[in-house]
């Protein structure tokens, strides 16, 4: 693995009637089921922080640590970059109670939610930011619990030399075949592990390829069986896992995605400049390249632009 992430290529142009007027460069990792780099674009060798795409590692790393959900869709929650709506809250509050904790354990900051509806829901009600609506209090919640369970001090759970922080850093590694090149302090105040764009989408290929019943296997099920938990309604990660039968698919901030499909291959994104809106035009286009054929990938593979009320152009893959 190289040493510094060195960039990426033009990979996303916004087209608005008919003139370029945006750019987004960056890079993309297109494994085979096999694991053999059959794509690329940009550098996919450098280290990059995955952000919320190492969350399944992270649950993985609980799980083997003692973590132990009653359903599946807890383990989806715990996996989640959620868009804080009254689901997602409701699921994570019941979580915390099996501990005899409250949303005061948790060591990420008060947010309000990320989705507009749910947004303007908590405002409306007179409320504010909280730590239990923040989209990583899932993730949070199911490191206090492991904690509990492993005999580990709850204080400074977030720390990166912490007994539970130091079992997931060799998850990562595990997984993506690699060293981890830096640790990082991530939005939500848990460690954040670099590593390639290869070796991400290398762990996304043996999460869905894992043997039924297996620590991985049970995270990639629960997180394509649930959605709506790991995301939120409406959300790209939602839409593309309900979209495609058997995909894993995680997003995480600053312009990265990672998904896999079994027996087919794996593919991860980061856009250099972080945007969002970026990234799943590239998924899209990744996922092509794999062969992947499927209704919804035709009506997300352009982000429409707008003018007056009407759409004038699109957000859309050179790649």
């Amino acid at each position: 693995m190289g040493e510094a992430y060195r960039g990426g290529i033009p990979l996303i142009e916004a087209v608005r009637s008919g003139f370029v007027e945006s750019v987004h460069h960056g890079s993309v990792a297109v494994l085979d089921p096999a694991g053999t780099l059959v794509a690329a674009a940009g550098d996919v060798d450098g280290p990059v922080f995955p952000r919320s795409s190492n969350k399944p590692m992270q649950a993985i790393a609980m799980l083997r640590s003692g973590l132990r959900v009653a359903d599946p869709a807890d383990l989806a929650v715990v996996c989640a970059s959620h868009a804080g709506e009254e689901f997602h809250v409701a699921r994570i509050s019941a979580l915390l109670r099996t501990g005899g904790l409250t949303e005061d354990a948790l060591h990420c900051p008060p947010d309000l939610p990320y989705a507009d509806h749910a947004r303007a829901a908590v405002l409306a009600a007179g409320g504010g930011p909280s730590r239990i609506r923040m989209n990583c209090s899932g993730k949070h919640t199911g490191m206090l619990l492991t904690c509990l369970v492993a005999g580990w001090p709850v204080e400074g759970y977030w720390e990166p030399e912490h007994p539970l922080q130091r079992r997931i850093r060799t998850v990562v590694e595990e997984f993506t075949g690699e060293d981890v090149a830096a640790v990082g302090v991530d939005g939500c105040g848990a460690p954040v592990l670099a590593v390639s764009l290869t070796g991400l989408a290398r762990a996304y290929l043996r999460l869905v390829s894992a043997e039924p019943g297996s620590v991985a296997r049970t995270v990639a099920d629960a997180m394509r069986a649930y959605p709506e938990l790991v995301a939120g309604t409406g959300a790209d990660d939602t839409r593309m896992m309900a979209g495609i039968p058997g995909l894993l698919a995680k997003s995480g901030a600053e312009g990265v995605v990672a998904a896999a499909l079994p027996g087919v291959g794996a593919v991860a994104v980061k856009i250099d400049d972080g945007a969002g809106r970026a990234r799943r035009p590239a998924l899209v286009s990744a996922l092509r390249r794999l062969g992947v054929s499927a209704p919804l990938l035709d009506e997300v593979a352009e982000e429409p632009l707008y003018g007056g009320g009407a759409s004038v152009g699109s957000l859309r893959s050179r790649w």
